[in-house]
This record gives C-alpha cells, sequence and structure tokens, in this order.
C-alpha cells in the first residue's frame, strides 16, 4: 500500500516495534529517450552501508515485480540485461537518471507470522551535492503472513492525514513528470496515435516478463496490446496512412501467431490443473502423462516466440509501434462515432443470424465481432461518452462468456489429440477431462443469450 504524505507528517500510533532507522542512496538509470520509465519499468542501484544492490522492477498484474542482484556500479547484472533488449535496442544505452537519498523510517506491527511494516520515506532528489527538491512518502506492506491489519493500518495512515498515491512511480516524481496529456482531450488521429503508443509501452513493460517466464499473465498482457493494436487499426482506417497501418497490422498478425499458441497452451495448463484435482488416483497418474506432453508443447512454442523475440524483426516491429505517435495522416473524414456504430451494426447482424443451435465457429465469429465493436467504442469513447462506456463494459462481459466457450473448445481438440496417442487409462481420463470442457461449453451457450441482451441494449443507448 502506496500514501502520498506531506512533509513532516508522523506516523500515528500503530502499536508495534519500532525499525531500524535506514538512510540509503538509489542510482536510477534509463535510455536516453526513457523508454524504461515510459514502459512502467524501473532499474535502480542502491547503496546502503557501502554495499550495491541492483534492483530491476517490472510491471505485473499483481503489482510491481522486483528482482534483486549485487553488483558494482560499472554496468548492471546481466541476468538483467538479458531481461532488456527490446528497451535497449539500436544500441541504446543506460545511463544515470537521477540520484535520491532516502531516509527511513517506521514500525513493524503484529506477530512474527502476520506482520506489516509501515515506513515513512524522506526523499531528497540530488543534483551533485545539492539537494534539488524532495518529498515524502508511505508505504505499508505485507512482511509475513497474511498482513490480516493492513486495511486497519491504511485506515490509520489515511486518517492522520495520508492520501491515496497518484501511481507515479518513484522516478517520476522526482524528475516532476506529471504525464502525459490524455487522449480524450485530443482529437481523433491524435487519439488513435495515443493509444497506439499506449499499447506499444504495454508490450515494452511486459516484454521482459516474457522472457523471464515467471508470470503468465505478463504474456497474456503482451497478447492483449499486440491484438488490441491491431484492432484500433482495423477500425480507424483510413486516419492514418493506408500503407504504413497495413504493414504494421500484417508484423502485428505474425507476432499474434506466435503469442497465441504459448497463451492458448498457459490457459489450458491452468483450467486442467484444477480439474485434475478432483479426479482419482489412478486417473491423476494418467493425467499427469497427458499434462507433460501438454508442458513439452507449451516449452517448443515458448522456445520458438523467444527466438523471434531476439531478432531483428520483432525490434523492427517496436521501432514501427514507436513511431506511431507521428503515424502518418491518412484521408478519413468519418466521425469516429459513425465507425463505431458501423462495427456496431455489423456485431448485431453476426448475432442476430446465428442459428438456434450455432457452431463452435459461429459464435467464435460473433467474438471477433464483438471485440471488433469494443476496440471501435473505446477509440471513439470522447464522442460517446458514459453510453460508450457502458457499451464497452457489457461488451468485455460477452467476450468473456464467449472467451470461456471457446477456451473449452480449444481443451476439447488437444486433450482428442492427447487421447488418441496415449490410449488405455490415459485415453480414459482424457475422456473424462473431455466431458467437463462440454459441460464448460454447455454453461458457456447458457448465459449467451443474457450477455447478448445487455450488450444490444447498451449498443442501441450509444449508438441511437
Amino acid at each position: 500500500m502506496k500514501l502520498d504524505v506531506d512533509a513532516g507528517f508522523a506516523l500515528p500510533d500503530l502499536g508495534g516495534e519500532p525499525l531500524a532507522p535506514r538512510t540509503f542512496t538509489s542510482t536510477y538509470f534509463d535510455t536516453r529517450g526513457r523508454r524504461l520509465l515510459a514502459a512502467g519499468i524501473t532499474l535502480r542501484r542502491r547503496v546502503e552501508n557501502r554495499a550495491g544492490v541492483w534492483r530491476l522492477e517490472l510491471p505485473s498484474h499483481d503489482g510491481p515485480f522486483g528482482l534483486e542482484e549485487r553488483g558494482g556500479p560499472a554496468r548492471p547484472p546481466e541476468p538483467f540485461l538479458r531481461l532488456l533488449p527490446a528497451l535497449l535496442r539500436n544500441g541504446e544505452a543506460l545511463e544515470p537518471l537521477a540520484k535520491l537519498r532516502t531516509r527511513r523510517a517506521g514500525v513493524s506491527v503484529g506477530t512474527v507470522r502476520d506482520r506489516v511494516e509501515v515506513v515513512i520515506d524522506t526523499v531528497a532528489v540530488l543534483d551533485g551535492s545539492r539537494i534539488a527538491t524532495s518529498f515524502a512518502k508511505a508505504e505499508a506492506e505485507i512482511a509475513a503472513g497474511p498482513g490480516s491489519q493492513l486495511d486497519t493500518i491504511g485506515k490509520a495512515l489515511r486518517k492522520a492525514g495520508a492520501k491515496r498515491s497518484d501511481g507515479r512511480p518513484e522516478l517520476a516524481r522526482a524528475l516532476g513528470s506529471t504525464g502525459e496529456p490524455a487522449a480524450d482531450e485530443a482529437g481523433p488521429l491524435e487519439r488513435l496515435r495515443a493509444l497506439l503508443v499506449e499499447q506499444y509501452r504495454a508490450i515494452l513493460g511486459n516484454d521482459p516478463g516474457v522472457r523471464l517466464g515467471e508470470d503468465a499473465e505478463a504474456l497474456h498482457q503482451l497478447r492483449v496490446a499486440t491484438r488490441r493494436s491491431r484492432s484500433l487499426l482495423r477500425a480507424a482506417r483510413g486516419l492514418v496512412a493506408a500503407t504504413w497501418a497495413e504493414r504494421l497490422r500484417s508484423e502485428l498478425s505474425w507476432l499474434g501467431g506466435l503469442l497465441g499458441p504459448v497463451r492458448d497452451l498457459d490457459v489450458l495448463l491452468e483450467h486442467l490443473d484444477s480439474e485434475a484435482a478432483t479426479l482419482e488416483e489412478e486417473d491423476a497418474r494418467a493425467f499427469r502423462r497427458l499434462r507433460a506432453r501438454l508442458a513439452a508443447e507449451r516449452r517448443d512454442a515458448r522456445e520458438r516466440l523467444l527466438d523471434a523475440m531476439d531478432g531483428e524483426r520483432y525490434f523492427r516491429l517496436l521501432d514501427a509501434l514507436e513511431e506511431a505517435a507521428t503515424a502518418p495522416a491518412g484521408e478519413l473524414t468519418t466521425p469516429l462515432a459513425e465507425i463505431a456504430a458501423e462495427a456496431f451494426r455489423r456485431l448485431r447482424v453476426a448475432a442476430k443470424t446465428l442459428p438456434a443451435r450455432p457452431t463452435d465457429a459461429e459464435l467464435h465469429g460473433v467474438r471477433i465481432e464483438t471485440k471488433r465493436a469494443r476496440y471501435a467504442a473505446e477509440l471513439a469513447a470522447p464522442e460517446l461518452g458514459k453510453r460508450g462506456a457502458r457499451f464497452v463494459e457489457r461488451a468485455k462481459v460477452l467476450q468473456d462468456v464467449i472467451g470461456e466457450h471457446q477456451d473449452a473448445c480449444v481443451a476439447e481438440d488437444r486433450l482428442r489429440a492427447l487421447a488418441l496417442r496415449g490410449g488405455g487409462k490415459t485415453g480414459l481420463a482424457a475422456g473424462r477431462l473431455i466431458e467437463r470442457q462440454r459441460q464448460r461449453k454447455s454453461a458457456a451457450r447458457r448465459a449467451f443469450a443474457a450477455a447478448w441482451s445487455r450488450v444490444e441494449k447498451a449498443g442501441k443507448k450509444a449508438f441511437a
């Protein structure tokens, strides 16, 4: 829990034991164009009691994920550099960006098995030996166990005057960065450019996590940014130069084709692991053989992806996305709201023409049209207002419903292929899991009608 506090803020009485006061100096590094900061990544070397520790913080679904390595000031540790080729491409070098001195004091609240550490940091931004500016911040972090007192501590801190953090990294505060103007305040072309840059930064921010391979969500978010970029370019055909846009869409499709198999297997393995937990021991042993084959497929798909991510084609794609901030203008004159309305019309046609018992492929086609309508509405958000936002939220739900159906379809197909190869007890275990995928598909089909009804209703209001 990170909170902003005024200079001189004093911790309220939280009980607990005082922590030993600390003073340390942190030097932050970035490229000249501040790629790491823009992608939500920080790299710093902290010196405390003459010992130096490098820390690389990567964005993740559950908050920043930190890696630490001891090392001297000459260069970052090699394991960190192996995660950053996309940010250091084209010969970009890391250089010192800011130096901060932090004085920390705080308390440890709770027991050995359930403990929260609460600290106040007074941070001085250094310019040589001179203090250029300073600020203070508070943090409450679970140090052991469930951290049952975290919410109570947060309330006490806010009551004492602490405020929820504005979300900016410490480095951004030190540099006085307030962020860029919201895309909603710009014209159609500027908004598209801003949204494309946003996706580019999401790709960059999740690239090291994909290379590290410890968080499946990093790959998912990179894939989402890739697909969203393609959909934005499709929705706004003509807003940017056609040749530039189609070339970029083609390269994004290539990257998506490498990300898709790994992500599909991540989803499948996670789901099957939860399903297999209910199998009897004999079936569970047979399932483990099935899982080993799927895991081997995933390793192969991941190796192909990582090979591509180390290649020049991938780096050229990143260069093109980086240039999206100044993407060449096209000749589009149609308002974005009309483009979004047309995407919704196509979605309605796809949904209304579904037969009483649609095939799996027909349902998946509706999902694709839902995604396109949603992204077109996001592009036109400034023109559509609250009704457009409501449509987007309901479209997300519909995507998830049909996505659950699609995941079950993929799982069933994979299990069938493995069952044919396995035979015997392995085939029986696969058969049990296949039956569960059919139940999963049936549940998603039952949920489809209500989800579509809500989307249609919201769309009629948004695009009236």
